[in-house]
């Protein structure tokens, strides 16, 4: 007799649909009408006209994909152009792209926790990045799991260890939208001689001086025990990710992180994509400020409404559901009115708590996000 193999996962979705956990994929077109609060296109590049036709040439010069890895023929002038640009604009030495923010926190995170038996600890905030927390599982290295956002929950774990350490957050969390308190982090970790991984996804193009990230902000951008990892999908508008530290960190990078080695290089539109919203970002280093004030704003009228929320430290505003089944609900009604919002249930939040996650964009005019503010409240569930 002959057993079913995948008969568990039809077991499985059963159990996932009572609990109201089921995921669906929605194709969106490409002229939706719908006001955006869903993505991550925070700085309004993504449809930019400048972004678009630089992608678009990079596509008509270089072809439709990179034709293969980094180190075989993926590595074209846009990719060494773009890796220049960002480590300038940014504050840092060197800098390495990678097809997508995942792939280079996996190669950050494994790469330098060192061979097997170098006895690196990897102390992990316990809200981090699915990427992040996905590296340290591939990491051949010991492993803590500590408080999130706690500067003195790290201190106790590197403490307690004798040898090499890195101290791995967020810089700002994508679930609620809060900071980590990475002046204080770097405190720790240079008391015991630890370096610190900072995915600085959500924080690049919303916070410091002109959009240069978290880092920059907290005066540890460009230091010798700091490494970076940031996104390209989002404040910039394309595709892809980038590390982001000193020299000698990128060039052990490029030597050993299987996700860099093995993997094709990203895209020339996404390159030249990405190189076009940097060179506007200098030139309109406002966008920044705004995108921080519309999260303020979309925070401001939701909680006068009576609903709880998080207060935003960057652009991501968080939206408490009193159930998941509620949370697709609400998400579902705000879509039926014209707003797309995002809906984050277990397992993707790590408290277990349903809730909207509103993600703010710079290019939202005054009366936009007073009317998407007004369709959050109207439609919420009375329990919320």
């Amino acid at each position: 007799m002959h057993r079913d193999p995948f008969d568990w996962i039809d077991e499985r979705q059963a159990r996932l649909r009572t609990a109201g956990l089921v995921r669906t994929l929605r194709p969106r077109t490409a002229d939706s009408d719908l006001v955006d609060l869903a993505g991550n296109d925070y700085l309004g590049l993504t449809r930019h006209p400048e972004v678009t036709e630089a992608a678009a040439e990079a596509a008509r010069r270089w072809g439709a994909g990179a034709t293969g890895s980094r180190l075989v023929t993926g590595t074209t002038e846009l990719h060494a152009r773009l890796e220049e640009e960002l480590a300038a604009f940014c504050g840092f030495e060197a800098a390495l792209v990678f097809s997508s923010g995942y792939t280079a926190n996996l190669a950050a995170v494994t790469a330098l926790s060192g061979p097997v038996g170098s006895g690196t600890l990897l102390v992990c905030d316990e809200g981090n990045h699915a990427s992040l927390i996905d590296g340290c599982r591939l990491a051949r290295a010991e492993k803590a799991v500590v408080r999130h956002a706690e500067p003195e929950a790290f201190a106790k774990a590197l403490a307690a260890h004798d040898g090499r350490a890195i101290a791995v957050t967020d810089s700002v969390f994508s679930v609620d939208g809060d900071a980590a308190p990475l002046a204080a982090l770097a405190g720790v970790c240079r008391e015991s001689g630890a370096a610190l991984l900072v995915d600085d996804a959500h924080g690049l193009g919303v916070l410091g001086d002109g959009g240069r990230g978290a880092l920059h902000a907290a005066g540890l951008a460009g230091d010798a025990d700091v490494v970076a990892t940031v996104t390209l999908s989002k404040s910039l508008g394309a595709q892809g990710g980038a590390v982001l530290g000193p020299a000698r960190v990128i060039e052990h990078l490029v030597s050993t992180a299987r996700t860099f080695i093995f993997d094709t290089g990203l895209a020339p539109a996404a390159a030249g994509g990405a190189l076009a919203s940097l060179a506007l970002l200098r030139r309109e280093p406002d966008r920044a400020g705004r995108v921080r004030a519309v999260a303020g704003e979309l925070h401001r009228r939701v909680t006068e409404a009576g609903l709880v929320a998080v207060r935003p430290d960057a652009a991501v505003v968080s939206v408490r559901a009193p159930s998941p089944e509620a949370a697709v609900r609400w998400a579902a009604d705000c879509r039926a009115a014209g707003l797309a919002v995002g809906c984050f249930r277990p397992p993707s939040v790590p408290d277990g708590v349903s809730r909207l996650r509103l993600t703010a964009r710079a290019d939202l005019t005054d009366l936009e996000v007073a009317a998407a503010a007004d369709t959050i409240v109207r439609t919420a569930p009375t329990a919320a």
